[in-house]
Formats: structure tokens, sequence, C-alpha cells
């Protein structure tokens, strides 16, 4: 495997790799990971759906790309999915996937006009007394110290940001900063999250710093997750003779490993399917491709008068990566992320309107129709004084295809769920939907006489709350990932959120959960077409200080001319290109 860039090999097809007749996949999990990997063995892999099997605990496809109406609690999305135009991989496999929705075009041209029509962009990022406009005027308020961490992070090695906090190498200037909240409540990041993980988001996302204050580089899909990106996969699969076995819960994977050699090769399955205990024997020509621990396992649903409650027992997707990162060191260490529940927790909430009354508040702080059927905040709006550090959003509606037409479906998360809050003074996450409805129609600023019967009569709203939506947070070190293709693999590797990329990628995003099974598809049936590259603006030495320009909202900034070159010089770059840009950008003179 090896990674390209360009329209060379980004629209050549690859041939057929030898004695893909003879092989089979399974699959562990049906989550977008998984989906994708089918998609590539048969698209680029020409392996037949037929000799694919998807195994999942659940009844349905989609992992955390969820969207749901229960019938008794209402419409149900735990999370959003932030996207970019420089997703390589992810787009890479949807502009081969048929629409569910537009006639001859893929679900890539249907997301594409969509975006192109109707572009995204937030009015109003912030509140603050009640719905007031907190006045971030798309500025990140910086102090030069500020500015000096966010460029000394990003310069760091890897090795120098490994099992560190965020609040180890930035300041309290920094995290009292607009950056930070527009940062933090975006990518749900906590203080004590990875500064590793924090750097390679920087890295990724550089060329969006100026669309951070008002969303204006995101793109949204035109419905919930579910309906727009896993339904049409799903289908397709479907369509190409792909075997889903739900209700299929895999508890262990055997592995012949040759200590002298290093050879390792996955030689059986466990599974229980309805109850039953079962064995599935794999030889070399079987492949194996297993989704590894689970930002949403043990999710918890309350409804709007039952709070959702905090599952810390038994968690399978974890338990199963426990078991196998138990045979051999090169498979990670499951614990680093999954066995810190209270740093890793954070719940939300979807709240569905049921009539025109809280709509009514809405606009008044997205400044623009919710019924529109176009972009309505824009991105979350966060309430900057809330004690819960409160955001939420409502996007293009309706949301699910189900919607009646007075519905708006609203999504509402907190990052500081065990603290009271401002007008209901419980914790989020010990209340109702009802309660958390309240709190988010105080910040929204609804009259104090109203916000009790408006809570109980206008909206229903159901809580979801996740002990592990932030584990791939926790501070890590080289190895505590498992790569996609472990050294000496001859038939398995790992992959979502919890697998090592080659690349220089971050996890957190569709991208992630496509990079790493198109990599292990195209290791193991080696593939002659390149993975595509991470967007390459991150390693552009001048992309970083024309950026730094943005981070000064009109001030200058002096950094230190003599470390930050040392820094440069680990960019491969010269003295004379160092001090060509340094002057060019203003950060010496002389030096």
């Amino acid at each position: 495997m090896r990674y390209t860039s360009g329209n060379y090999e980004a629209f050549a097809r690859p041939r057929k790799p030898a004695k893909v007749d003879g092989k089979t996949a399974r699959f562990v999990g049906a989550g977008l990971s998984s989906l994708a990997g089918a998609a590539f063995l048969i698209r680029d892999g020409r392996m037949n759906g037929s000799d694919i099997t998807v195994y999942e605990r659940l009844a349905l496809p989609g992992g955390a790309l969820d969207g749901i109406k229960e019938p008794k609690r209402g419409f149900v999305i735990r999370g959003g999915r932030e996207m970019e135009d420089h997703f390589e991989c992810l787009w890479d496999l949807f502009r081969s996937i048929p629409s569910l929705e537009v006639e001859d075009a893929s679900v890539l041209d249907e997301f594409y006009w969509l975006n192109r029509d109707d572009p995204n962009y937030s009015l109003q990022r912030a509140t603050i007394n009640r719905g007031q406009d907190a006045h971030t005027d798309n500025l990140f308020a910086l102090s030069d110290k500020a500015q000096k961490d966010i460029v000394e992070v990003f310069l760091a090695t890897r090795e120098e940001m490994e099992n560190k906090r965020i609040d180890e190498v930035f300041g309290k200037e920094f995290l009292a900063s607009n950056f930070w909240l527009y940062w933090r409540t975006m990518f749900a990041f906590e203080e004590w999250h990875s500064a590793l993980e924090m750097k390679l988001y920087l890295h990724r996302f550089i060329h969006h710093i100026g669309g951070l204050p008002d969303f204006s580089a995101l793109k949204f899909t035109k419905y919930n997750q579910y309906e727009s990106l896993v339904l049409p996969l799903y289908t397709w699969l479907l369509d190409q003779g792909v075997v889903f076995e739900f209700s299929t819960e895999i508890t262990d994977v055997d592995f012949d490993i040759d200590a002298g050699t290093g050879r390792k090769q996955a030689t059986r399955l466990h599974l229980v399917q309805n109850s039953e205990p079962a064995t599935v024997d794999l030889t070399a020509d079987d492949l194996l491709f297993m989704t590894i621990g689970s930002l949403t396992e043990n999710s918890d649903n309350g409804d709007h008068h039952t709070p959702a409650r905090l599952d810390d027992g038994p968690a399978p997707a974890w338990d199963l990566w426990r078991r196998i990162a138990a045979k051999d060191p090169s498979f990670g260490r499951p614990d680093v992320f999954g066995n810190h529940i209270p740093e890793t927790k954070w719940e939300s909430a979807t709240v569905t309107t049921v009539d025109r009354r809280i709509p009514a508040y809405i606009e008044k702080i997205a400044r623009r129709d919710p019924f529109s059927g176009k972009v309505v905040t824009g991105g979350i709006v966060t309430a900057r004084d809330s004690s819960w550090l409160l955001s939420w959003t409502v996007n293009r509606q309706p949301h699910f295809k189900q919607q009646s037409p007075d519905e708006i479906v609203v999504w509402v998360y907190s990052l500081f769920v065990d603290v009271p809050g401002d007008y209901v003074k419980k914790p989020m996450q010990d209340c109702t939907g009802e309660e958390i409805t309240r709190e988010w129609l105080y910040h929204l600023g609804v009259p104090l006489d109203e916000i009790d019967e408006l809570a109980a009569t206008g909206a229903k709203t159901v809580p979801v709350m996740m002990p592990y939506v932030t584990a791939f947070f926790m501070p890590r070190q080289a190895g505590d990932r498992p790569d996609v293709v472990p050294e000496g693999s001859v038939n398995f590797a790992f992959i979502g959120q919890f697998a090592e990329s080659a690349e220089r990628d971050c996890i957190f995003t569709t991208e992630y959960s496509v990079r790493t099974p198109m990599e292990a598809v195209y290791t193991l049936l080696d593939i002659e077409r390149g993975v595509p590259e991470v967007f390459n603006s991150t390693y552009d030495v001048r992309t970083l200080l024309a950026a730094t320009s943005r981070l000064r909202d009109g001030k200058e900034i002096g950094l230190p001319g003599g470390p930050l070159a040392r820094k440069l010089i680990l960019h491969k770059l010269d003295q004379n290109e160092i001090g060509e840009l340094l002057t060019e950008f203003g950060l010496i003179s002389g030096e």
C-alpha cells in the first residue's frame, strides 16, 4: 500500500488482484468502517459481494452514524458529523454509491449540489445572558502568549506531545480565548484530553482556520447521517450480495503467532448468534477486518420524563478488544482509552418541537427561518455562560424524512454533564428530557414564566448518555493503538477510530472511519492504486505562518526566531528558507 494524490491515480481503476476469487472477507461490526471496507473490496478488489459477511451485535447497521425514530420516545440522534472538502477517502467512497434521493447521481453528487446551492455558515456562533449575542465577532481573542503556544504545539514532534494533556502544553490565556471556545465545542475537546490529538487536529485542519469562527469551512448532509450516508451505502452493499448477520456478537478471535518469523494469522472467530455460541475457522485466504473499541458503546436513552443512565457495566466492544490485545503487544492497549469513563463521557439530547412556539426563539438566534429547508444555525450555537457548557444546533429541516411539517429537530449537547445547571439546578446526567429542555430554553432566552410550560407541552426530548464518546481523545503514546495491518499479519486488520493509520490523519471524523478500512483492504489485497493522501497543506510551513497572521486578530505577534528556526529544521527546511519565511511573515527581524 502507498499514498498518492492527484487525478492520475484518483480516477484510475486498479486491475483485479491475484487470487481474489479464492478469498472471503468477514467484518466485525457494521459501522461505517466495515461498510466502507466491504465497498472497497467490491469496487477496487473485485471481490464478489456474496463472499463478504458482516457481523453486527445490534439489529441494524451504521454504528455511531445513527438517526432513528423510536415509536415511544421520538427522534434520536446521538451526534452529528461535520464534513469538509478534503475528506479524500470519504468522497472517494461515496462517488461510487448511488443516491437514494436523486436519480442518476451519486451520494457525493447529491452532497456537492446541496452544499453548492446552500452553503453553510453561522450567523451567531455563541450567546451569553440568555440568548444575547456573545459578540465573539469572528475573533480568536488570542494573546501573544496564546499564539506562541499554538505555534509551538504545531511544530513540536509527536513524541514531545505523547501522554500529555492539553492544559499541560497550553496556558491559561489560550484556555480563556475565543479560539478555545470555538475549538472545544466544535470538536468536543476537554482540557484533560490528548495534546497529541490536539496537535494532529491543528495539522489536519489548519487550512480551515479562517472558517473556524463561523463554520464556513463545514458541510452537512441533507438529512441525518443514517438516512443520508448509511442507508444508501447499506442498500448498495445488499444489492451486491453482501451478507449481513445481525444480532451476532463476536466474543473472541484466535491467532496463530509465530514468535520466530513474526507471522500472524487469525484462525478462528468465536461468536454468539441468537444466544447460541458458535465458531468460524479461518484460513490465510479468509480476511478478517475488526472494528475495535466503540465511542457509542453502552449508550443509554432516556425520554422526556426519564433521565438517561450511565452504563459503566460490561462493554462488549471494549471487552473484545481487551481479549484480542492480551494475545500480542502489537494489538494495542485498550484500557488507555476505555477505562476512564469520568473523563470520556458526555450527554446529548434530541429535542423535537411539536408546534411553532419554540422555533420562534430559534429564529431569533439563528437569524434564519428554521422551516425554510435551508441552513439554519450553520453549526452549533454555544451558550458561553452555561455551567454545562451547553451547545445546540438545528440542521436543515426536515432532518428526518418522517418529520411532520410543524416539527423541528434540534440536537443539544454539553461537555460538563456532572455540574448543576443554571435554571435546572441539577447535573445534566440526572435530568429528564423535559428538564434538559428547560435548561436549553433558559439559554435560548424564553421568558422565565413560560419556560416550564413550554418545555412540558412544546417539545419531546430524548437524552442520551455516552460513557465512551471521547475515549479516543485520552492522552496516548505510540503503540496504544494497533496499526491497521500489524506487522506480520497475513489475513487480518484493525479498522475504525482506534486503529493507527500510517498517514497523518486525526480521529473523530467520518474520514478516519473510511481511511482505515481503505488502507486495510488495499494492503491485504495488494491493490495497485494509492490510498489518497491527507490533504497536504498541513506540511506547508507557509500555510502555518499564514494561519498565524489570521490568529492575530489584526495584532502583531513576536516569536523567538532561534527556537522557532530549530523547530522548522525538523520540517526539513534549510537555513535560508527558514530565514526567508520568518522574515516574510514578520516573525523575526535580523536573527
